[in-house]
């Protein structure tokens, strides 16, 4: 899996999200922003990045890291 369709998986799973990947086909790094993830445990948002990605965690994606952020969070990051 290259990087640019796991960045689509997300974006289908999580509509309206902003999604910065990084990796090399094995590994990667992912930023997710999402209006959904407002109000929700940081456990609540991993959650819907995992349901988003499916049946791929335990066979097209080897390791995946992520941060998941608000928007207001996400600007503060900035």
């Amino acid at each position: 899996m290259q990087a640019d369709e796991l960045k689509k998986v997300i974006e289908d799973g999580i509509p309206g999200a902003r999604v910065e990947i990084k990796g090399d086909g094995d590994h990667f790094e992912a930023v997710v922003v999402s209006d959904v993830f407002e109000g929700k445990s940081m456990v609540q948002q991993h959650q819907l990045v995992y349901g988003a990605l499916g049946d791929l965690m335990q066979g097209a994606v080897h390791a995946l890291s992520f941060r998941t952020f608000t928007p207001g969070e996400w600007s503060k990051q900035l």
